[in-house]
């Protein structure tokens, strides 16, 4: 790569390889991407760019920012959603599918919607942490989805309940915490599950009554339900054995796009479940539409395209990451390009209008393939990476080199800004269980640290056209929050080290930092309220760092205030105390009881089917959404665990109920829990191995 410095004077001028000239030509052409004095939408305007055209905040300025104001949130966990900005008033949902209104230039709160998850359909609280992404708005209502699956219409002013529609089966494994989509009269949701094996869908209702107008499923079904379909059908030729017993995935749990150029919808597919394609498809096949970009037409639903970007996925790998759509010069022709970097740490830039891909390259370390076959649109991979042998080790890890986390396209720089992140994943065969692996499926799965920058993240400007890195701002840790690009020529990104940050645009120089006091995932928004710029961001940390707390452990305490922080020039405001990060783990301990090695071994089980997703991997929550049970006083308590654990005593507060564990089995809970304060004590009898098998 070359060097900053170097590059900084030919990334700074207007990019004329993107905008085509520079002067008022240029500004009109950017002018139409993202979003200005409102943010409407999830990634600012239709094309997910993630670009705000106000410029009062640059680079020149920036040094000036300061906090307006902070609200506190109590009762959130993870916060990842991306805000709204609607002439005055912020709209965000929290941990629990919470609907929020704030004054945008204050911080007043003006009214909160909960949706009440506990008591609808618990059930789903099990299958997921508690996250969501945000909603959407269109004509004066408020639109968002809840984690049990029900889609939402909110008036905008009064935050009352219009419509509600039950987007999934109240008995199936979906769950939902993407944010939906509006595009003329019309409101999209997904779903999540796939790593049950659930079947993805997408679904379109009126926005005006919630009344169903179409749905796309993203795999095929039965037999007797594909016939007659030619989407499905042509997607079944592609699956073998009786998948629809098995399970398939596929879910659309967060990249929508819409482009009201061509009326089209772009999903992003997500991956198989389960994920050896041998126990789903045995014999062959790429099991469409798993891992894929698939184009819709907007007012039927109907199929138009796809692209798969992992044919036969096996590695949980995705293409549910936002996609960005723009027109970039390439080869000197104008071309209408959809970006998207998924899960499997390619950048791929794609004809929108025909699915075709023009260009792919690595945005990181990538071992799973030697390159993406330009002619074929198929990736060249390496060997053993299916696991033939049993067992392979590959990069990047099934959280993948990008994720959810959004990336920024500006138009004026150029360039794409990714939030980066490095891991390798081993996989094996069989379901006997060694240190630091979770089960799924027929496969053993663990990330693991095998090259220097494993576990850390970075900031990537990348050209699109030239399908090159441009500059890359390093991070300690690699679960950082989405990015923000601006016409002042500025990215904004959040970290997991409680910072958020401003670089120039061009050349990645850090030009402003503030400390939020706990990590940040959320991606940032700009907006003008007043004729005033402001920049605001959810800090939550948590979501997955959970299960993988062994790699994404930031240092931050459950009962750390998550907020909304919002920064002006001038801003006055300081941050409200917050707790250090990495504060000493205080466990507690009972003497008097006595543990049996049988019970802890059992209870690490139990632990690990259903606990370690919100408490973290061998009990260390270390910024996952619950708490760290070694400092639990209901976890010394075998009474107060039982409520809590059988009974839903906490289940109002986000703590799912578990009604088939016998009193046995709670004990055995305990008992491992209790195992693992003492040897954080220095005293522990018994091992507590570093194991967590279950979910992912």
């Amino acid at each position: 790569m070359k060097s900053v410095k170097a590059l900084a004077p030919a990334i700074a001028v207007c990019v004329l390889t993107v905008l085509g000239g520079c002067g008022a030509e240029a500004v009109r052409r950017y002018s139409a991407v993202g979003a200005a004095e409102n943010w409407p939408s999830h990634g600012g305007g239709a094309d997910e760019s993630g670009f705000s055209r106000l410029r009062s905040i640059n680079t020149r300025t920036v040094g000036k920012l300061g906090l307006e104001y902070a609200l506190d949130l109590p009762g959130e966990i993870s916060l990842e959603a991306t805000p709204l900005a609607v002439d005055g008033v912020l709209y965000f949902t929290g941990s629990y599918s919470a609907v929020y209104a704030v004054d945008a230039a204050s911080g007043e709160l003006l009214w909160k919607h909960d949706p009440e998850v506990w008591r609808h359909n618990p059930r789903k609280m099990r299958f997921t942490f508690p996250v969501n992404r945000g909603a959407a708005y269109e004509n004066g209502r408020i639109f968002s989805a809840t984690l049990d699956g029900r889609l939402l219409a909110l008036n905008a002013k009064t935050g009352k309940l219009l419509w509600t529609a039950q987007t999934v089966d109240l008995d199936s494994f979906h769950t939902i915490t993407g944010a939906p989509r509006t595009l003329n009269g019309k409101v999209i949701i997904g779903n999540g599950g796939g790593d049950f094996g659930a079947r993805g869908y997408v679904t379109a209702y009126d926005a005006a009554t919630g009344r169903q107008l179409w749905r796309f499923y993203t795999v095929p079904g039965r037999p007797e339900e594909n016939r007659g379909d030619p989407a499905m059908e042509r997607a079944a030729a592609t699956w073998s054995g009786e998948y629809w017993k098995t399970g398939t995935g596929g879910t659309v749990w967060n990249g929508i796009t819409f482009d009201p150029e061509l009326n089209r919808v772009y999903i992003g597919t997500g991956n198989a479940g389960p994920y050896d394609p041998e126990l789903r498809s045995p014999g062959g096949g790429d099991n469409l539409y798993l891992a894929s970009i698939v184009a819709l037409d907007a007012n039927t639903g109907k199929y138009v395209w796809h692209y798969q970007v992992n044919p036969r996925e096996a590695w949980d790998y995705k293409a549910t990451a936002n996609m960005i759509s723009a027109t970039l010069q390439i080869d000197g022709k104008a071309r209408k390009v959809l970006m998207q970097a998924p899960t499997n740490g390619f950048f791929y830039v794609i004809d929108r209008e025909t699915g075709k891909l023009i260009s792919a390259e690595k945005t990181g370390k990538v071992t799973w393939a030697e390159r993406i076959d330009l002619q074929t649109g198929r990736p060249v991979e390496a060997k053993n990476i299916r696991y033939e042998t049993g067992e392979t080790v590959i990069w990047p890890g099934n959280q993948g080199g990008h994720n959810w986390q959004d990336m920024a396209f500006s138009p004026k720089s150029g360039l794409v800004y990714i939030p980066y992140m490095q891991a390798a994943v081993r996989l094996r065969k069989g379901q006997t269980l060694a240190p630091g692996e979770v089960s799924y499926g027929g496969l053993t799965i663990s990330l693991v640290k095998e090259d220097p920058l494993d576990g850390k993240g970075a900031l990537i400007a990348w050209d699109p056209v030239a399908q090159k890195e441009r500059w890359r701002a390093p991070h300690d840790d690699m679960w950082n929050g989405g990015a923000l690009a601006t016409a002042g020529d500025l990215v904004f990104q959040g970290g997991a080290d409680g910072y958020f940050s401003a670089y120039n645009a061009a050349t990645g120089e850090r030009l402003w930092r503030f400390y939020a006091g706990q990590g940040i995932i959320a991606p940032p928004i700009s907006y003008s309220a007043g004729g005033k710029q402001y920049v605001s961001v959810l800090v939550g940390f948590g979501g997955t760092a959970g299960i993988i707390s062994n790699l994404m452990d930031a240092g931050w305490r459950f009962d750390a205030p998550r907020r909304l922080l919002t920064f002006s020039l001038d801003g006055t405001a300081s941050l409200p105390p917050t707790p250090a990060r990495h504060t000493p783990l205080k466990p507690l301990d009972d003497p008097t009881l006595k543990l049996d090695t049988t019970d802890v071994t059992a209870g690490q089980l139990l632990y690990g089917m259903n606990c370690a997703v919100c408490h973290g991997l061998a009990l260390r929550s270390a910024g996952a959404p619950g708490p760290d049970l070694r400092e639990s006083q209901i976890a010394l308590d075998r009474e107060a665990l039982w409520s809590v654990l059988h009974d839903g005593a906490l289940r109002p507060s986000g703590m799912p109920q578990f009604q088939e564990l016998s009193r046995q089995q709670v004990s055995q809970i305990q008992a491992y829990i209790r195992a693992g304060a003492r040897q954080a004590l220095g005293k522990g009898e018994i091992a507590t191995p570093d194991v967590a098998p279950g979910r992912m």
